[in-house]
């Protein structure tokens, strides 16, 4: 009989016992709609490999990941070529972790995989809404024809809690028609008190890592130059760490366009986070 010790290939400082966590870590490996530069897919693997050169302890929060009480449920196995049925997969999945009254944190993947997390979401909670962080707009109702796109999450996230329920934080990027979208129901938030109309509200987060500069963040599918630094990113999360957080996810990693590594330990630390606001 062999004797290890073996190498654990989940998140470092997770609960082993999905009954007693509080929080469900999903993998979504999908990237079937990416418009630029494919790879996201290969995102949650690499992005669990690497937590394990990060601390368990946050300075910046003065917690452990311990704290958050979350259980890594490793990554789900998606029908190539499917889109439909792969957010229908996505869907009943998170469904199944708030029917066990616990909360879902998604690795994608693309940002479409936020959509029936969304959906799923809003079966449970009422009053919700949505602080999406993200170099583009992501409001666009179809690209190139398909309404099913990373490109149009946003929009069809706001058909959702309604497009009033929305704050938008490193836009930098988008069609005329999509930046009249965000004037006209005013998401663009440009300093922390522009979220205070969502206390009270339950909110989910959602994190395209290419709000990050190229500079910080350059394996990702859509790189945009003008974004926000490390800090200034963990600078919102800190905001956000009073207000009722249902619910996240971090996606748009694509570590290949990256051989340093390190985007996915970047991702790694944003996910370490935005863990402990929740």
């Amino acid at each position: 009989m062999l004797r290890g010790p073996f190498l654990d290939r989940s998140w470092m400082g997770q609960n082993e016992d999905y009954n007693s966590s509080s929080i469900v870590m999903l993998g979504l490996p999908f990237d079937g709609t990416v418009s630029y530069r494919s790879g996201s897919r290969f995102a949650p693997e690499q992005i669990r490999l690497a937590s394990w050169g990060l601390e368990e302890y946050s300075p910046r929060f003065d917690k452990t990941l311990a704290d958050v009480n979350f259980h890594d449920a490793g990554d789900l196995e998606f029908p190539l070529g499917n889109t439909y049925k792969t957010l229908d997969v996505i869907e009943q999945n998170v469904e199944d972790i708030y029917r066990d009254g616990k909360r879902v944190f998604g690795i994608g993947g693309e940002h479409l995989v936020t959509l029936p997390e969304i959906k799923a979401v809003s079966k449970f909670y009422d009053n919700l809404a949505i602080i999406h962080f993200d170099a583009h707009t992501d409001l666009r109702e179809e690209y190139l024809g398909e309404e099913m796109s990373h490109s149009a999450v946003i929009r069809h996230a706001s058909k959702i809690v309604g497009p009033q329920n929305i704050k938008q934080i490193g836009i930098r990027s988008g069609m005329k028609e999509e930046w009249e979208f965000m004037k006209k129901y005013n998401t663009l938030a440009h300093k922390y008190s522009d979220l205070d109309e969502l206390r009270g509200k339950n909110i989910f987060v959602t994190v395209d890592l290419d709000v990050l500069d190229p500079s910080v963040m350059p394996g990702t599918g859509t790189p945009e130059a003008g974004g926000l630094e490390f800090n200034e990113l963990a600078g919102w999360f800190e905001y956000l760490k009073n207000f009722n957080i249902i619910g996240a996810d971090v996606v748009e990693l694509a570590p290949d366009y990256d051989a340093s590594g390190v985007s996915t330990a970047v991702a790694t630390k944003v996910i370490r986070e935005l863990l402990m606001v929740m």
